[in-house]
């Protein structure tokens, strides 16, 4: 979040002065401002939030954020209040607040029973068990950025850990790191797809394939500037390149780029998610963007307050309005 101040000054008139002149002050500081996102222009694809009525909202006092979907609810991260909240998909409420590490962050995922939580405040990861919603293991290993992603596959955790270039393995039989491997710097974001671990190369604007038998990089492909977030579906990654506003789709099997889509939404932030016949963008300004996977266009966007986390599940989508402290769930006939 960014933190902006407000001054107002005042003018103090003397009673006496000891000189003719008079100090001038100071005008006001100007409100610091994220430049406008321009989005995707064309007859109905922009709307305003304000016509979206959400199924469910969900109050999260603090900064409702990262979000995981499990068989029967839906999780979302609270940094300052170092908690995850475990949601209801049957009650729509709040059934959970769970106290992990310090400032979880950079995302959540789910296996083996347990939902996985990175924390930036104190460089660890918390092991949340599903059916007690309390931490059962703290492995001493972090995020190497607030801003990235973890991924689970068949026997594994898979952690980008430091900005220098590693990715860390993390066994869920021992909740100990198995293994450390080398990946290009600058380096945040994971999922796993098609028996391999993506992870989104932001500094090497590259999609990076890790092959999980060898712990090794397997390819590199380039795709927009700055991919940050990324999501699997459609037998394809989809990365979010912060450096254009643009979403490129690349074929799991061929490792190819298969489209390039413009989205409009440069700049930092944001998160991509996968469900329903659609990819689901969010970014502050343009909470949510919708894509055919069909056509690779944008369909929609809603413009205004919201957003910067978004999942699908449940057959619906849920979008974190951190600003606004709550989640909404959205029912995809809402979303046409």
């Amino acid at each position: 979040m960014t933190t902006r101040l407000f001054r107002t000054m005042s003018l103090a008139v003397a009673l006496t002065v000891a000189s003719s002149s008079e100090e001038v002050p100071k005008a006001p500081a100007k409100k610091m401002q994220r430049p406008p996102r321009p989005g995707v222009k064309g007859p109905g694809i922009q709307s305003p939030m304000a016509e979206l009525k959400p199924d469910a909202v969900f109050p999260v006092e603090g900064v409702p954020d990262w979000q995981v979907v499990t068989e029967d609810a839906v999780w979302v991260s609270n940094g300052p209040k170092n908690s995850v909240h475990r949601m209801d998909v049957k009650t729509n409420k709040v059934t959970a607040n769970v106290t992990v590490g310090k400032k979880p962050c950079s995302g959540l995922a789910v296996g083996f029973g347990s939902v996985w939580v990175p924390n930036c405040g104190d460089a660890s990861l918390s092991r949340v068990d599903m059916k007690t919603n309390a931490v059962v293991a703290t492995i001493p290993v972090g995020p190497a950025n607030s801003e990235g992603g973890i991924a689970v596959s068949e026997d594994s955790v898979w952690l980008p850990s430091d900005a220098k270039g590693k990715l860390s393995r993390i066994d869920p039989k021992t909740n100990a790191v198995s293994a450390q491997i080398d990946i290009p710097a600058g380096s945040f974001a994971a999922v796993y797809a098609n028996k391999a671990v993506w992870i989104s190369g932001t500094e090497s604007s590259q999609l990076i394939r890790v092959d999980p038998k060898k712990n090794a990089v397997a390819t590199l492909i380039p795709v927009g500037p700055k991919p940050r977030f990324l999501t699997a579906g459609g037998g394809s990654i989809w990365t979010l390149n912060q450096g254009d506003g643009t979403v490129s789709r690349v074929d799991a099997k061929t490792n190819k780029v298969m489209a390039t889509i413009e989205c409009g939404i440069p700049g930092t932030g944001g998160e991509i998610s996968y469900g329903g016949g659609f990819v689901w963008v969010t970014v502050f300004q343009i909470p949510i963007t919708k894509i055919d996977v069909k056509t690779n266009k944008v369909v929609r966007q809603w413009m205004g307050p919201g957003g910067d986390a978004i999942r699908f599940g449940h057959g619906s989508v849920w979008l974190s309005n951190l600003r606004e402290q709550n989640v909404w769930r959205l029912s995809p006939n809402m979303l046409r």
